[in-house]
């Protein structure tokens, strides 16, 4: 269907955002950047939680299996900190993880700060959904999108979601030719 308004879930982790103690402007980051990345008509299925494994968890299940959004990216919980597990709710609520996505935003993110190494980002499939991990930090979004976003559209094409389009403007992507 060419004409549908895609879902995309934008998931962020955070005790004192989602207590009002700070504005989350990760979470926007990531909507301004698939904006200038995707050029189909999408609609952010926005959600901001607290650093709790078991709502992240039933939060990306809502996302993925009532929402149906073919990409979920989230922001935040991926460092070495107790209250960091965003990387362990998506392990347990994905059928299969996609470690790929994490070293290229690691290796990435190693080029601007040497504390790259202690993130744990990854990526998985629950049923036709993507889910990304990214970090807290907004400037390292629009980093580890860019690496990253290249192989998305064909990822979702491989388990069954919508053709996503790219603004060449501002993203190349890549989908092989038989």
């Amino acid at each position: 269907m060419k004409n549908e308004i895609i879902k995309i879930g934008i998931l962020t982790s955070s005790d004192r955002a989602a207590a009002h103690v700070y504005e989350d402007i990760s979470g926007k980051e990531i909507i301004h950047t698939l904006n200038s990345f995707i050029i189909n008509q999408w609609k952010p299925i926005y959600r901001l939680v607290a650093d709790e494994q078991n709502i992240i968890e039933k939060t990306l299940t809502e996302l993925a299996d009532i929402e149906k959004c073919c990409l979920i990216v989230t922001t935040g919980g991926t460092g070495p900190a107790l209250r960091d597990v965003t990387t362990e709710a998506t392990e347990a609520v994905c059928q299969k993880i996609l470690p790929g996505f994490g070293e290229l935003m690691r290796t990435e993110s190693l080029k601007h700060v040497p504390t790259a190494i202690l993130s744990r980002q990854t990526a998985g499939i629950r049923n036709q959904s993507l889910i990304v991990n990214l970090p807290g930090k907004p400037a390292a979004i629009r980093q580890c999108l860019t690496a990253v976003f290249p192989a998305i559209p064909y990822c979702i094409d491989l388990i069954g979601g919508p053709y996503l389009e790219a603004n060449t403007e501002h993203i190349k992507v890549f989908r092989p030719t038989l």
